[in-house]
């Protein structure tokens, strides 16, 4: 018993063969090409602003809600004991800047 192939199946395999590799480059000039090439750049590019967009966005947002914590309590109302001295050093520091400003228009 012999696995030898008759010119049909061989002709067969080569036409097989020879459509898969024109598939296959078909395929290549598609991913290579120039408009697809900077098309995924530019995707990945848009992931990355996206995802250090959502990074920062997250950071503040924590940011934001821990000094709100510092003034605001749990039900919503104002701890006077730490906004009162914050106000107090801006009207201070407002003060001396117009104070200041005044000073050098003299």
């Amino acid at each position: 018993m012999s696995d030898a192939r008759t010119p049909a199946q061989i002709e067969a395999d080569i036409v097989r063969r020879r459509d898969q590799l024109a598939e296959t480059l078909d395929e290549i000039g598609v991913r290579m090409h120039p408009k697809t090439v900077i098309g995924d750049a530019k995707a990945r590019v848009a992931s990355a602003v996206d995802q250090t967009a959502g990074r920062a966005f997250v950071a503040v947002n924590r940011t934001v809600s821990d000094i709100k914590a510092q003034f605001v309590t749990e039900k919503g109302s104002p701890r006077l004991e730490r906004v009162i001295p914050v106000a107090l050093l801006a009207v201070g520091l407002v003060s001396l800047l117009a104070v200041s400003a005044r000073r050098r228009r003299a």
